[in-house]
């Protein structure tokens, strides 16, 4: 029998509605605002004119960031930084939460490593050693100095560990019992079984990966070797032309400043609006429920 809500309740359900509306709204709405401006005229983008919706239709905009190259080689860097940042990260987190989420009576030095990994979140060298590290290595100029200072996320670590210790252990004990071991229990049964912690982490490291600038700034001693929000950091808010080509300068007069920016920071986060909805339906999800038959 369903029992018809109260009153109160709809009542509890109309405003709680709303709010999550007009918050969802009020964080869709700069997106909204500069696609407008990416595609809207010269002219109206510098008179202000454009609000929501674009005016004086054009994609000339598009076009010449597509065509000057810069913008292009800086995304490739940084899609390369977020598929090989990930591959090692997620390799890093599965490998260290592990044997971090065994009990001390399984893996005595557990709980020194677990206050050793803790510590770094605490306290830091400081920015000129890391970067000193990072130079004597040889590391500078490459794309692996924005991928392995960063390669073990201590903050992903934890989350997985508590995530582990909640799966039953009895099948990691039957696992052992069918003669595996424990890289092939990882494998098999645990990894399988952490597919909504991992697709978290996976948002959260991609999403990290692709907007962090500092480092690019820092690291890299080339602008040609810039990620892609080095890149938008550097030349889209202080704008510098005296590079460009008599062409480029041409196709200047079509178009404003602020349309390119706009253009530039919308492409720059379509990648993450188009990876993150195939995500967050494993945010939810229930993993090890009824997988312990009584």
């Amino acid at each position: 029998m369903i029992v018809p809500a109260s009153f109160s309740r709809k009542l509890f359900n109309v405003i709680n509605y709303s709010l999550l509306l007009s918050l969802a709204f009020a964080c869709v709405l700069p997106l909204i605002h500069v696609l407008a401006i990416s595609f809207s005229s010269n002219a109206a983008a510098t008179a202000g004119l454009v609000k929501l919706w674009p005016v004086d239709f054009t994609t000339q905009s598009y076009h010449y960031v597509l065509s000057t190259g810069k913008f292009t080689n800086a995304f490739g860097i940084s899609v390369k930084r977020v598929v090989l940042g990930t591959i090692v990260n997620m390799i890093m987190t599965i490998l260290t939460a592990y044997p971090l989420a065994k009990e001390s009576s399984s893996f005595r030095p557990r709980t020194w490593y677990a206050w050793f990994f803790v510590l770094t979140i605490l306290f830091s060298g400081g920015l000129i050693p890391w970067y000193m590290i990072i130079r004597a290595t040889g590391l500078l100029d490459s794309i692996w100095a924005l991928i392995i200072p960063g390669a073990v996320p201590v903050f992903s670590v934890i989350l997985l560990l508590n995530f582990f210790r909640g799966i039953p252990r009895e099948l990691e004990e039957a696992a052992f019992i069918d003669g595996a071991g424990h890289l092939s229990t990882l494998i098999r049964v645990i990894v399988p079984l952490s597919v909504p912690a991992l697709a978290t982490i996976m948002l959260l490291t991609v999403v990290g990966h692709w907007n962090s600038w500092f480092d690019g700034l820092i690291l890299m001693n080339s602008p040609n070797h810039y990620p892609l929000q080095s890149y938008l950091q550097t030349v889209v808010i202080q704008k510098d032309f005296t590079s460009l080509g008599e062409e480029e300068l041409k196709n200047l007069k079509l178009i404003s400043d602020r349309t390119i920016k706009a253009a530039e920071i919308f492409l720059g986060a379509l990648p993450v609006l188009l990876v993150y909805p195939f995500l967050q339906k494993y945010f939810m999800k229930g993993i090890v429920l009824g997988s312990v038959k009584e």
